[in-house]
């Protein structure tokens, strides 16, 4: 016999369901070993736990005891997609989309129940999982697909103006976005790509904080161009030139992925709704939407 209890284990022992488990142990409140990412439970540990006030008494108790609650809040960064998909199932869940890098310190500090992330990495196709592996390897969340969305440069038509990469935009004013923005990453990538730096764009001082502003600023002549998504290009009538598809994914919460309102959203999402609104918005692929890609403490 093992001298580890494994989660689902531990659950039956119990009588509760896993979720309850993984709560448990997040509060401190079971004894616990973390080996490369998996909770164990010590057998004798456990059952001096349960003897010192009664297993069938102590597992009701368990059952029973409230959870911390984080803000029924998505953070991260901007999608359009996202931010109608919340309204329109009418989960309850509020956004704060105030770039991926502010999602994931929310998330570290508990301060929402899920965040957005488009994060690049080391590899082809490579985004979210290390810096999500990095901030919360030790919480009780999963990583999950939203999205792949096509980013690139975004204009106003001009009669003769050409525009098909980063060298092209040189001279012109450039819209950038927060510090914390995903998209801000994504273009540290793509000028070491062309092998250009950023003194090489001519960034204009404001900042927008959402991919609607970042477009809405280019369609007003505040700006000549920026790197945005398709989907805003197209709501403003901008000229698109695709220079990278990006992986949009949601880090969650587990427990309140498992919760109504997360679970409400998840259900709207697999409606035909949601995938029409995906084709009309333009530059999405929601058809790999709930692929996990990293499972922590799992």
């Amino acid at each position: 016999m093992s001298q580890f209890l494994t989660t689902r284990e531990l659950a039956a022992l119990l009588r509760v369901k896993e979720r309850k488990v993984y709560d448990l142990a997040a509060e401190g409140a079971l004894p616990v070993r973390r080996v490369t990412g998996k909770l164990l439970f010590p057998r004798e540990e456990i059952e001096n736990w349960l003897a010192a006030n009664g297993a069938g008494e102590k597992a009701a108790r368990v059952e029973s005891r409230p959870t911390a609650a984080r803000p029924l809040v998505i953070a991260g960064g901007h999608d359009p997609l996202l931010e109608w998909a919340l309204r329109e199932s009418r989960s309850g869940i509020a956004a704060f989309l105030d770039g991926a890098l502010d999602g994931l310190e929310r998330a570290a500090a508990g301060d929402c129940i899920a965040a957005g992330l488009h994060i690049p990495e080391p590899g082809p196709d490579a985004w979210n999982v290390a810096a999500t592996a990095e901030r919360l390897s030790d919480e009780p969340v999963v990583l999950i697909e939203w999205a792949k969305r096509r980013r690139g440069l975004m204009f106003r038509k001009e009669p003769g103006r050409t525009i098909e990469s980063l060298a092209d935009a040189r001279g012109l004013a450039f819209q950038s976005r927060q510090p914390e923005a995903g998209s801000e990453l994504v273009l540290s990538l793509l000028l070491e790509r062309e092998n250009m730096k950023r003194d090489d764009l001519r960034l204009i001082p404001a900042v927008e904080r959402s991919e609607t502003d970042l477009a809405a600023a280019i369609a007003a002549g505040r700006a000549d161009i920026g790197l945005g998504i398709e989907a805003s290009a197209r709501q403003f009538q901008l000229e698109f030139a695709c220079l990278i598809v990006e992986r949009f994914d949601l880090v969650v919460w587990r427990k309140a992925y498992f919760d109504p309102p997360f679970q409400k959203l998840m259900r709207f999402c697999a409606s035909e709704a949601f995938h029409d609104r995906a084709r009309t918005l333009g530059g999405y692929d929601v058809s790999r939407f709930g692929a996990v890609h990293f499972n922590a403490r799992s």
